[in-house]
């Protein structure tokens, strides 16, 4: 089998106030990011300062050992901003407090925007569920280091966890409310990601969704963006068709919009790749 070089490129980041995401960092090299619990601690005060710094609102949470799962909505939409202080900062206690130098986390969060209307609920229960499918808890009562009890007791959470917008999914009477949620969050053990739902790995939506953040007005001048994600913003490759009817043009937009390869555009418009490249040299790209 053929090797192919591995190329390290920086994950596109959507950003817009009112965005929802789904958020993972990890440790470097998978190790642990917490060793006790006042390191859980710290992390959580770190996480609640950056809330109320950069207006987050954090719909669930969940601090695994080597990594956390956050899904929050950035109402100014500044999640890079937030997130690079949320993990310098912890990483910085970290390394102080255990006399240890160098990364804690592995590279840079990975972050998935989310259609909010199609789920994040199931995204809210996915992430409380992780320490039951790694098998440290049979239920997810039973750990303490998630938004799940603080989202199904009546114990007021954190001003930085907001828990009314999804139990309100579930009823306008608090208790009643609550008690759907767990048992929502219940039914949820054993059923599939809905991560595997991810376009592009990028986005997590419905197909109106995606197509409204298909933009040519987004910003995607970064050299460090894979095609990959520039083609999960950009409209998709028989769109250019139906919008050229020149096949030339179509070809020579679809090239110009940087989110596609050569080869990848000949192949879908069933060309060789000399024809595709004499179709974007003839309109000048």
């Amino acid at each position: 089998m053929a090797a192919y070089p591995v190329v390290m490129t920086r994950p596109l980041r959507l950003e817009f106030p009112g965005a929802l995401y789904h958020v993972t960092s990890r440790g470097d090299r998978k190790a642990a990011i917490f060793y006790d619990d006042t390191d859980r601690l710290m992390w959580l005060q770190t996480l609640g300062e950056v809330c109320a710094r950069f207006d987050f609102a954090i719909h669930a949470f969940c601090q695994m050992n080597n990594h956390y799962h956050l899904l929050v909505e950035t109402m100014e939409g500044k999640l890079a901003s937030g997130m690079r202080q949320l993990n310098g900062v912890y990483s910085q206690y970290f390394n102080r407090r255990h006399a240890l130098a160098g990364h804690v986390f592995q590279g840079r969060y990975k972050a998935i925007l989310v259609d909010k209307e199609s789920y994040l609920l199931e995204l809210a229960r996915y992430i409380v569920l992780n320490p039951v499918r790694a098998g440290l808890v049979r239920d997810p009562g039973e750990w303490r280091w998630s938004s799940y009890l603080l989202t199904s007791l009546t114990a007021s959470p954190p001003d930085w966890l907001e828990i009314g917008w999804l139990l309100a999914k579930f009823g306008q009477q608090a208790h009643a409310a609550q008690e759907a949620y767990r048992e929502f969050v219940l039914a949820g053990i054993g059923a599939k990601t809905p991560l595997a739902n991810t376009y592009r790995q990028l986005i997590l939506g419905s197909k109106q969704f995606i197509q409204q953040l298909q933009a040519p007005a987004l910003p995607l001048a970064d050299s460090g963006i894979s095609k990959l994600h520039r083609s999960a913003v950009h409209l998709p490759l028989p769109a250019y068709q139906a919008k050229f009817p020149d096949r030339d043009l179509a070809i020579a937009e679809a090239y110009r919009s940087n989110a596609y390869t050569l080869t990848a555009i000949a192949r879908h418009f069933n060309v060789s790749l000399a024809t595709a490249g004499r179709a974007v040299k003839k309109y000048g790209h």
